[in-house]
């Protein structure tokens, strides 16, 4: 295949990533319908969140599973998985808000909200392997796309529910059922990922003509090139495990070494020194490739662990929650709104949540990259950024009383939400490495699972303590900003501590890269 062919193939795989994740951020439209679902099944705010929350249990209690499958198996199988989960959730929902109360009990309803959930993540965990493989010196650029299209799933649902179905919860939640199988199920035939290469030893003479990629673990090598050839030619040596260095177990390096490596080595530079220049420049890992079980004894993974959960917990608890942000103060502000057009405001946050994320996504994962290349600055600044844009919500959220400026408090938390996982991913690749990138995603998720729980059931007890009986058998909270206030106290709290633990970790990122700068020059002197 030439070389205009293969970069076709390649922009193909990222579109059609790009199309399945477009198709797995619908968990964040929940609380479009929400509240309707909820009256209609006649639940509470805090049975609400509960099955809002399963969804998110799903995508990111499901991360360790299919990201290994991700990591063994390839993208493929788990597109498929992903779109048939997705059907399977979305249709009971379906069904249950078709007829009504007692057509469901709570723990079903969690059950397959759990799935939507979990058919997210395995689609959503192909995606972006897929993208990262396929434009391996630029994977901040290449992840963004399928990123922040996960971050504009929510405003093209239902901006096409809007248009097609004005004020239906029930078609929503059925093209919900079918839109979201389709999109992830049809672009798996363009979907692929370049293929491994066996790695082999080459000399430093013979490397200019090579096509073969190097190994990463550019600070692990002995300082003789040709002694590397030598001993990674010994057919008896057995090859390392993947998880620990960056040699994959079968014996190729292509998926570390596409990702972290540069193309060629001029012949009359020293290999060791100019992978390490790189390496240092590019922000690229640079130890041996450590995932599963081996990450828990280091520092930054804690670090990495705590922000992700902190953070995406304040904002899931917004992003859960703006249709009973709204609902309340409408009630307060304007008790005789009409229910449809709060439900078209309701809609209207979600839909700026998700184009905010969408901005958020692409600002950060092309804006990383631009850090590292350009300024060669540590990534992990980006948290700040993304910290400090959480905090503002959180002030936003304490002062707004008129529902006319909630879209302030949905914009900004779109925002700080689209910004932090547009470059986690990268994060975790200069951490600890790609080899293992989809497993170490699975570790890292299992902290919105537990933060995405306390800071939502928080809010579902918050809301339900200022709520009261209506005439027709609902709880409803009538006392504004009251209903919800106690619970932004706390992510306001939440906020402040991550931002000192984003500096933390880019200070220590940030002289990590000065050692090796360091290093690089006593080496070059």
């Amino acid at each position: 295949m030439d070389e205009s062919s293969h970069r076709t193939k390649r922009l193909l795989a990222v579109a059609a990533a790009t199309v399945v994740s477009l198709a797995c951020g619908t968990n964040y439209a929940y609380s479009a319908w929400a509240p309707q679902f909820a009256q209609k099944l006649q639940l509470t705010a805090t049975e609400s969140n509960l099955i809002g929350t399963a969804g998110n249990v799903g995508m990111y209690a499901s991360g360790i599973p299919f990201g290994y499958m991700v990591d063994t198996r390839g993208p493929r199988l788990n597109t498929v998985i992903g779109s048939v989960l997705l059907g399977v959730g979305y249709y009971p929902l379906y069904w249950a808000y078709e007829n009504g109360k007692g057509s469901m009990g709570v723990p079903m309803l969690f059950f397959f909200s759990f799935l939507t959930g979990a058919g997210s993540c395995s689609a959503f965990s192909a995606s972006i392997k897929t993208a990262a493989l396929n434009w391996p010196h630029h994977r901040g650029t290449a992840t963004s796309f399928p990123l922040a299209a996960f971050g504009l799933s929510a405003v093209f649902y239902t901006t096409i529910s809007g248009i097609l179905f004005p004020s239906s919860v029930q078609s929503y939640l059925l093209l919900l059922t079918f839109g979201t199988f389709c999109m992830c199920f049809f672009p798996v035939f363009f979907i692929s990922v370049p293929a491994e290469q066996k790695y082999t030893a080459v000399s430093a003479d013979e490397y200019n003509e090579s096509e073969n990629r190097r190994d990463s673990n550019v600070l692990h090598r002995p300082k003789s090139w040709k002694s590397v050839a030598s001993t990674t030619s010994d057919p008896n040596k057995p090859a390392a495990h993947s998880g620990q260095t960056g040699v994959t177990a079968n014996g190729d390096a292509s998926e570390i070494s596409s990702l972290l490596s540069s193309e060629s080595i001029p012949g009359d530079i020293d290999p060791v020194e100019n992978s390490l220049k790189n390496s240092v420049h590019s922000n690229s890992h640079h130890g041996p490739d450590i995932t599963g079980l081996a990450l828990l004894p280091t520092v930054e993974f804690w670090l990495l662990w705590s922000m992700l959960g902190i953070l995406t917990g304040i904002g899931l608890m917004t992003i859960n929650n703006i249709g009973n942000d709204s609902n309340a103060l409408w009630r307060y502000y304007a008790p005789d709104t009409d229910p449809d057009y709060i439900l078209q405001r309701q809609l209207m946050h979600v839909s700026i949540i998700s184009i905010m994320s969408f901005c958020g996504r692409l600002l950060s994962g092309i804006g990383s990259d631009f850090l590292v290349k350009k300024h060669h600055l540590s990534r992990f600044w980006c948290l700040v950024i993304s910290s400090s844009i959480f905090a503002v919500a959180q002030v936003l959220a304490l002062s707004i009383v008129d529902p006319n400026y909630l879209w302030l408090l949905s914009s900004i938390s779109g925002l700080g939400y689209g910004f932090l996982f547009g470059v986690y991913p990268a994060l975790i690749a200069d951490a600890f490495g790609v080899s293992g990138l989809s497993m170490n995603w699975g570790y890292m998720t299992i902290a919105p699972v537990i933060f995405g729980n306390i800071f939502n059931l928080l809010y579902g007890g918050v809301f339900d303590s200022h709520s009261i009986k209506g005439e027709d058998g609902n709880l409803v909270c009538e006392v504004g900003l009251d209903c919800y206030r106690n619970a932004y106290v706390v992510t306001a709290i939440g906020s402040v501590l991550a931002i000192g633990l984003s500096v933390l970790t880019a200070w220590r990122d940030g002289r990590k890269l000065r050692r090796l700068r360091d290093s690089l020059n006593d080496r070059l002197d």
